[in-house]
């Protein structure tokens, strides 16, 4: 009897320590890719850092997503050849393609509704950064304090790089506020508070019995 308990006493707190992490979901963020042939690939850097060549295809998608792993991808097959094909090359400048996926509803914040994706071509400066390119062709951009890009085109208003929890990430319209307190963030969830009762309710159930038992050997 007390291995039984014992046993779910450690289920009891192996459900407490998922239980906080069950509400996060992903975070809702513009991702940077780049065109490698005819696959998109994750960009290692932000775009105020990587200087494209001429030719190259640059893509933005707005969703949710936990990590770059599932993150979602620019959509569309578009190529530099069809994006750029009524700019033609210049002497000191280069071309950059850009995709802009500005994603689905059910990834936008509160109120906003996603504008429709397009690409543009960006005729800039040989040194010229991809943030440069997206500045001449998509403005207004948004960035916060640590560089991070939060708005293309200004959308969306408000928000960047905000927690979605899982709730919020299943409904169309759901979306956390832009500005929440840290101590909303950090505050404990529900079901924790239920896994610290079970526990409690366990471990004194567990502490009856091995009195009763203790009783019944004397």
């Amino acid at each position: 009897m007390t291995r039984r308990v014992v046993l779910v006493l450690l289920a009891a707190f192996l459900l407490i320590g998922t239980a906080g992490q069950a509400q996060a979901a992903g975070y809702r963020y513009w991702s940077f890719w780049d065109r490698d042939g005819g696959k998109w690939v994750y960009a290692t850097q932000g775009p105020s850092l990587v200087r494209p060549s001429d030719g190259d295809v640059q893509g933005f998608r707005f969703a949710v997503s936990e990590n770059s792993d599932d993150a979602a991808q620019p959509r569309g097959t578009a190529d530099f050849a069809s994006i750029c094909a009524k700019t033609p090359a210049e002497d000191g400048s280069k071309r950059v393609a850009l995709v802009l996926d500005f994603g689905a509803a059910s990834d936008a914040p509160s109120g906003e509704t996603p504008p429709a994706p397009r690409t543009a071509c960006a005729q800039v400066s040989p040194d010229a950064t991809t943030a440069d390119a997206l500045a001449a062709v998509a403005g207004p951009l948004r960035y916060d304090t640590n560089a991070l890009l939060c708005a293309i085109a200004g959308y969306p208003k408000t928000g960047c790089g905000e927690q979605v929890s899982q709730k919020e990430d299943s409904s169309a319209t759901a979306a956390p506020k832009a500005a929440e307190s840290k101590e909303d963030e950090d505050s404990p969830s529900i079901g924790l508070y239920a896994g610290i009762a079970v526990v409690a309710a366990l471990a004194a159930a567990a502490t009856w019995q091995a009195r009763r038992r203790r009783n019944a050997t004397r």
